[in-house]
């Protein structure tokens, strides 16, 4: 893990544009601020070329979008690949909903993506994987996750990053997991989109290594997360939210080597 990788971030403070999902941008606007990027939203798409060139990264958010939205995104990942931007992609709930599938599906047909982010039932989808997903939920099923993410990454020829009580990152043939973490992200609905966006902070400073951005960005993430659950004696899911975002600008590298649990 290159958790150097923290600091330099905070010193370049790269520029994340996204296409975010109305119901966490806040969420994701600020989680990017806190940890020392900058971030930018767009929703029309004849801004596009513009905002992708003086962006350092590209995330995309499937959460919630329509027919046009659809155009905005693909002119986007079409744009950061012709701009050679790192690009991230969450497929929110492509394992739950056939359209949603269809449309992530054929989105990254057009375009190549760098890592995608997403929950088991998520990245099982896009691996065609059977999987009992539900919602925005991971799901259920008795495949090895592992192994479902480095399907996924093969298929995709891309850093996948599978979210959950571990994180699982490989790009089809390293593997990495990060142990820490805590079940109130589950209970905190922005919790993924953050990352996800974050992530591709870290892909901005990471020199195209973007297997090293994915790994560092989680354990980042999650530790960061578990050193703010550490402090709360209850499940607060409202207190946790606040606190996430104060710790993200706060947390120093020493604090994460402290707890860091990863392989």
């Amino acid at each position: 893990m290159k958790l150097e990788l923290l600091d330099q971030l905070r010193q370049t403070n790269p520029v994340v544009l996204n296409i975010s999902n109305f119901v966490t941008v806040q969420d994701v606007a600020n989680g990017i601020n806190a940890i020392g990027a900058s971030p930018i939203m767009s929703e029309e798409i004849a801004e596009t070329d513009e905002m992708v060139a003086i962006s350092s990264a590209v995330a995309l958010n499937l959460g919630a979008f329509s027919k046009p939205q659809v155009a905005h995104i693909l002119k986007m990942g079409q744009s950061a690949n012709a701009n050679h931007k790192p690009l991230v992609i969450d497929p929110v709930a492509v394992g739950a909903i056939s359209y949603r599938k269809q449309v992530a599906t054929d989105l990254m047909k057009q375009f190549q993506v760098d890592v995608i982010r997403g929950n088991a039932g998520e990245i099982a989808a896009l691996a065609d994987v059977e999987w009992q997903a539900k919602g925005i939920d991971a799901g259920s099923g008795d495949q090895d996750l592992v192994e479902i993410a480095k399907a996924a990454a093969v298929k995709q020829q891309c850093v996948v990053i599978l979210s959950g009580e571990t994180d699982v990152i490989t790009d089809g043939q390293k593997v990495a997991r990060v142990h820490n973490g805590t079940p109130l992200f589950q209970l905190h609905v922005g919790s993924g989109d953050m990352l996800s966006s974050i992530v591709a902070a870290f892909c901005a400073v990471s020199d195209g290594d973007y297997f090293e951005a994915a790994q560092t960005a989680c354990l980042v993430f999650a530790a960061t997360g578990e050193l703010v659950a550490n402090q709360l004696k209850e499940e607060r899911p409202g207190t946790f939210a606040a606190q996430l975002m104060d710790e993200l600008h706060l947390v120093s590298v020493a604090d994460i080597e402290k707890i860091a649990q990863f392989d």
